[in-house]
């Protein structure tokens, strides 16, 4: 499962943004993840860039209330 088949199958609420065509997008990726692979997410003051579902959820175990926010609590 993909890291947007796994927040699809959450319920989580995102926005997509396509980096290849949209040059502000792609400055905005590079300023909070200092890179230019996707996915990143970007949730308030927390970011977790070009990852997978299990690197998602190890980044939320340092982000408690980010992971409640997002409604993965239990995932």
């Amino acid at each position: 499962m993909d890291a947007l088949d796994f927040l699809d199958k959450h319920q989580v609420k995102y926005e997509t943004r396509n980096v290849l065509t949209d040059d502000q997008a792609m400055q905005r990726l590079r300023e909070i993840s200092g890179k230019t692979k996707t996915p990143t997410m970007e949730f308030g003051e927390f970011t977790c860039a070009d990852f997978s579902v299990d690197e998602l959820l190890a980044a939320l175990e340092d982000a408690p209330s980010v992971r409640q926010q997002l409604g993965l609590e239990n995932a």
